[in-house]
């Protein structure tokens, strides 16, 4: 997977955001072996809770920002039909809130980079056609791979305090 990078104010330059993305999109391509495809091209976003508030107000009729917003531009069946040779194929765009996810990272007393990473993987998984919001049953195995993609990162369980 080839991701193109945009980060804008107010993520802070002491993290290399790009270098951060790719660890998180290579951790998640060893558990969804449907993402380690070089064809597949995703736009990620890294911008400020007021960018991510039009964005959702626009595209979910949301006003209101929030951590991160996918746009897939693939369907899932097509995804996992995708040959590995051929053109670039855009898989979609993720855009991240650095605010909230600052906020987040703080209520939860872990660094802003690995809620990052976690927020990647997370919105990869929405534009590889995976979805929480559908079932408990979509919901478990949606995370139980976010949480296998982020051990990989030596990052913890994000939903190991859920009862």
């Amino acid at each position: 997977m080839n991701l193109e990078i945009d980060i804008e104010e107010p993520w802070p330059g002491d993290t290399d955001w790009p270098d951060l993305a790719e660890r998180a999109a290579e951790a998640l391509a060893q558990v969804a072996p449907e993402l380690d495809n070089v064809r597949l091209m995703v736009s990620l976003l890294f911008t400020s809770d007021a960018e991510v508030q039009v964005l959702n107000r626009e595209w979910r009729g949301k006003d209101k920002p929030t951590n991160v917003l996918s746009f897939p531009m693939m369907e899932r069946d097509d995804l996992l039909d995708l040959a590995p040779d051929g053109a670039p194929d855009m898989l979609g765009d993720i855009a991240l809130a650095f605010e909230t996810c600052a906020r987040e990272a703080a209520d939860k007393g872990i660094a802003v980079a690995d809620h990052a990473s976690h927020l990647i993987v997370h919105g990869l998984l929405h534009l590889a056609g995976l979805d929480h919001e559908i079932s408990e049953e979509d919901a478990i195995a949606m995370e139980a791979l976010e949480t296998k993609a982020l051990a990989l990162l030596d990052l913890p369980d994000p939903y190991g305090d859920r009862t």
